[in-house]
Order: C-alpha cells, then structure tokens, then sequence
C-alpha cells in the first residue's frame, strides 16, 4: 500500500486538479433545418452533413406491405 512521505498542501493538490474541468459544448447549426449539432457530426433531426444528405430518417422511407 501507498504511504506519502510528505503532506501535499490543499493549495498543490488544487493546482494539479485545475486542468480536470469538462469544457462545454460547441455546437452549431445545421445547414438544413438549423437545428444545434455538434461540429462534424451528421444532424440528428434531419440526416445532413456538408449540406448533402447521409442518413435517410425512418419517418421518409414508404415500405410496400409486400416487401415488408
């Protein structure tokens, strides 16, 4: 088991933290909708990246009874 050999003070013990902190999103809009997304990721709301469409959403796809 570990055992420090010297007390680390509250202030050098902050001081190695104060780069652990999250940094908020950026994110951007959409192109298309304008909806928020994140930077370089494909719009969840409407399936566009780099203003071309990558993902079709299930709500546009017509399935015929047949084929289904």
């Amino acid at each position: 088991m570990a055992v420090q050999q010297n007390k680390v003070s509250k202030s050098r013990r902050n001081n190695r933290r104060a780069h652990d902190s999250l940094t908020a999103a950026n994110p951007n809009e959409c192109d298309n909708c304008g909806e928020l997304k994140r930077p370089h990721h494909v719009c969840p709301s409407c399936g566009h990246y780099a203003e071309r469409e990558v993902v079709v959403l299930t709500d546009d796809i017509d399935l015929d009874e047949d084929a289904a």
